[in-house]
Order: structure tokens, then sequence, then C-alpha cells
């Protein structure tokens, strides 16, 4: 059975169409980076590109091969940002795997040392919390 169509109306391709508030940290032509408004951890970051995607299973390998370097840089920038011990990277594909959002995204998580992650998908984080996140990103980006 094949997987669902791409839906247009999902909460990112809102976001990317300015419809949506978000802490954005960084965007070029194909990538958009923003906070994440329920973070497991400080500094939880959200890579999505702008080309309509599911997940990864249905993605254009060019789509890819555009969104990876971008999560790596993000992930790079996070770890010097908040002084992290390490970056989890996870990416989930369809409802049993655990994805929420039908726009094909990449969580880039700060991890430190003892310091367990928080529930997936529970509690929204104060505003000003993620501004003051987006902006110790932004200049760890810009440095």
């Amino acid at each position: 059975m094949p997987d669902a169509a791409y839906d247009p109306g999902n909460i990112f391709a809102k976001i990317l169409r300015g419809e949506i508030p978000s802490h954005r940290v960084y965007e070029d032509d194909d990538v958009v980076a923003f906070m994440d408004v329920m973070p497991q951890a400080t500094g939880h970051t959200l890579v999505v590109p702008k080309a309509p995607s599911r997940n990864l299973l249905d993605a254009d390998p060019a789509v890819l091969s555009t969104l990876m370097p971008v999560v790596q840089k993000i992930a790079r920038a996070a770890k010097s940002a908040y002084a992290a011990d390490g970056i989890t990277i996870i990416q989930f594909n369809e409802a049993p795997a655990g994805q929420t959002v039908f726009h094909l995204h990449v969580h880039v998580i700060p991890r430190h040392e003892g310091v367990p992650l928080k529930t997936h998908a529970r509690g929204m984080e104060d505003g000003a919390v993620l501004a003051e996140n987006a902006a110790k990103l932004k200049a760890a980006l810009a440095g």
C-alpha cells in the first residue's frame, strides 16, 4: 500500500509560506532551519527543505543533497552555541516510526552528558526562550 500523498496544509508548509510564525535561524534557496516549539533539549532545531516532500521515503535525491549539508552546518553551530557534548540527529518516516508532521524534517538536538531528552511533542516552549536560543544559534552560524 503506498504512503499518503503530501499535504500542503501541514504545519511546516504553513511555516515555510509565512502563515505561521517561527524562530528561523537559517534560510537559503532550498532549506529553512527554525527552533522546535516543543524542544526535547535546549537548542532543538528543525531543518526543513522548501520542496514538498512527505518524508525521506518520497524525497527527490536532489532535495536530500541540499538538505544534509545544512543539517551538518546547523549541528556544528548548535554544538558550539550551546556548549553541547554531542548532537543527536533524528528523522522520522511515517506515523508508526514517530513522524507527526508529514513534511520532511530533521531534528538537530544539542546534548549534554547526563541530561536526558524531554519527551517528543510535549509542551510548548516560551517564545522568549525560543528567541534567545535562536539568537545564540544565529550568532554561532555567523561566527
